[in-house]
């Protein structure tokens, strides 16, 4: 085998998975965040969880993009720890579609002789000035690319038969009996874990199996090793979450590894099964003995590509039936074995949503950090809340304590746009929609209004701060003013907030609601200006308090405007380009 020969492998392979995640990212983009919506709402039992990941494993074709969603969901808080382990399951199943897929298109009908007038197809599509073309444009030239590299693998695969030496020495590795079915196991199991991509390594598998190199019980114990590096993707996308990320991707683990161990115990029934249902569909038992593929055209190279096909799909689909009547158990493993840091479950202020990293697309990444937008929102508003009981404390002791906390809620609402910020600039890196793009860009605007917010109560507190240095302080009727003026910014919060969660559903119809919460500040803080000029001209306000009240007053308006920006940049954004719809 050549030098060249090794490098045309390395670059069809290449391809292969090119191929495979343009095609992904396409079908992802193309569906945006239905995806999301149809996982979390599709969940309420083990049975629909199941085929909620059975069904977006099929159409996205990656097992891991599935697992790596669930995880992020676990860590979000969206779906339960026991909705996510059914989901991993139907997940599980899906990803056999590949293999199908590969094995009849791939091997049987040569789909690589369309490939380049499908990438033709493609390219126009993808120039079409309508983005949901170009995402699907972008699906077809990776589903082109895909066949295309397995085409190119195939025919750099040396034939053995002009190297009997190298011939020998891989027969060699199948001579031991049980021993060879675990070397083929943890083959595949390293093969995969380098990969990255458990339906890589089964192209690899059947393309060894239809060349000749490895006999058919070998080419099956490299499927169940696939099976375990597979799980190795969720655990590195769970490895920066919570605790509960943690125990998704454990839970993936526990499958697969049970699922092996009884097909390794009953390997030989387990076979012989395979090879009663092929021999249903007219063609030779590809678990017989002196069983031998020849021709990947012949009948019996159908037989074997069917044959390990239908190994991995019968492995999946029992393995589901069995646990998933134990997925309460399982849920209870998983406690076990990773538990609950003490000082995790009182840190009320780390990022929900995120932490887990971002997802397999950027589309739901997007969701995702739109959610901790809301979450932000959430935890500026009860900044508000302490201001408010900052402006009433009559003792130096309560208003020291209730100043540290905005100083905190400052802080964390700096870390916060930060983090967001951060999660944004990783997901923009990557191959986003137009609607998407344009997602993003309104959600940088609204984090860094809702850090204003944070700033706002912080400066507060040194107003309130000054006035106690200078020994000043505010009569009933004032603090009454003022936390009339803080209830306004209340209602607008609150309107806001209202108008971040119908957004984010693709409800958003109008912000009237914003406007009129904004309308009331404005109203309000014009009144109160006014009263206390005439207050002053009257000889009744002592003028250094007055400026202290109205410092407040106008720090509170200031507030207002920050939040019906949020708005408006919702209404730029997610109205006039209907990007919902």
């Amino acid at each position: 085998m050549g030098i060249l020969q090794v490098f045309t492998l390395l670059g069809a392979l290449g391809m292969f998975l090119y191929g495979m995640n343009l095609m992904s990212s396409g079908l992802q983009k193309a569906s945006g965040d239905k995806l999301r919506g149809f996982l979390s709402a599709m969940t309420s039992n083990p049975f629909k969880g199941v085929m909620t990941g059975l069904g977006i494993t099929s159409l996205i074709q990656s097992s891991s993009a599935t697992t790596v969603m669930v995880v992020s969901f676990v860590n979000a808080g969206l779906i339960t720890l026991a909705q996510a382990i059914g989901v991993i399951m139907g997940a599980n199943i899906g990803t056999t579609v590949t293999a199908w897929l590969v094995s009849w298109l791939g091997f049987k009908a040569d789909i690589s002789i369309l490939a380049i007038p499908l990438m033709a197809l493609g390219f126009l599509f993808s120039n079409s000035k309508k983005n949901q073309r170009q995402n699907i444009g972008e699906l077809i030239v990776g589903f082109s690319l895909l066949f295309l590299g397995l085409s190119f693998m195939k025919e750099s695969v040396p034939d053995l038969n002009e190297t009997p030496q190298v011939l020998e020495f891989v027969k060699s590795w199948s001579s031991y009996g049980f021993e060879s079915v675990l070397i083929f196991l943890v083959f595949g199991t390293l093969l995969t874990l380098v990969l990255q991509s458990s339906s890589a390594t089964m192209a690899i598998t059947l393309i060894m199996l239809s060349m000749g190199w490895i006999p058919f019980n070998m080419a099956c114990a490299m499927v169940l090793g696939e099976n375990i590096g597979t799980t190795i993707t969720a655990n590195i996308a769970a490895s920066v979450g919570n605790t509960q990320a943690k125990r998704a991707a454990m839970s993936h683990t526990i499958f697969n590894v049970f699922g092996v161990v009884w097909a390794l115990l009953l390997f030989k029934p387990f076979l012989s099964l395979v090879g009663v249902i092929i021999e249903a569909f007219g063609l030779p038992n590809p678990a017989a003995d002196g069983f031998a593929v020849g021709d990947a055209t012949s009948a019996e190279g159908t037989a074997a590509l069917y044959g390990l096909s239908m190994l991995h799909t019968l492995f999946n689909t029992i393995n589901t039936f069995i646990l998933i009547w134990f997925i309460k158990y399982i849920e209870k493993a998983v406690v076990w074995i990773i538990r609950m840091p003490k000082n995790q479950e009182s840190d009320s202020f780390r990022l929900k949503y995120i932490s887990a990293g971002p997802v397999a697309t950027p589309e739901l990444a997007a969701e995702q950090a739109f959610d901790e937008i809301i979450h932000f929102a959430e935890i500026s508003k009860n900044g508000l809340g302490y201001a408010k009981s900052a402006i009433a404390a009559g003792d130096s002791d309560k208003f020291e304590e209730l100043r540290s906390k905005l100083v905190k809620y400052e802080e964390i609402s700096d870390r916060i746009e930060y983090e967001i910020a951060s999660f944004l600039n990783a997901v923009s890196v990557g191959d986003i929609s137009e609607a998407t793009s344009t997602k993003i860009k309104a959600m940088y605007k609204i984090i860094g209004e809702l850090e204003s917010l944070g700033d706002s109560g912080e400066a507060i507190s040194r107003i309130l701060s000054r006035r106690n240095m200078h020994k000043r302080s505010f009569d009933a009727v004032t603090i009454k003013n003022l936390e009339g003026m803080a209830d306004a910014v209340g209602d607008a919060y609150m309107a806001m907030i209202e108008n971040l969660k119908s957004a984010h559903k693709g409800s958003l119809d109008n912000i009237s609601n914003a406007y009129n919460a904004e309308n009331r500040i404005n109203e309000l803080r014009n009144s109160l200006r006014e009263e206390e000029i005439v207050g002053l001209e009257n000889g009744g306000k002592n003028y250094q308090a007055s400026v202290y009240y109205m410092d407040i007053v106008n720090e509170l308006e200031r507030m207002g405007d920050f939040i019906i920006n949020i708005s408006q940049d919702l209404e730029r954004s997610f109205i006039a380009k209907s990007l919902h719809r």
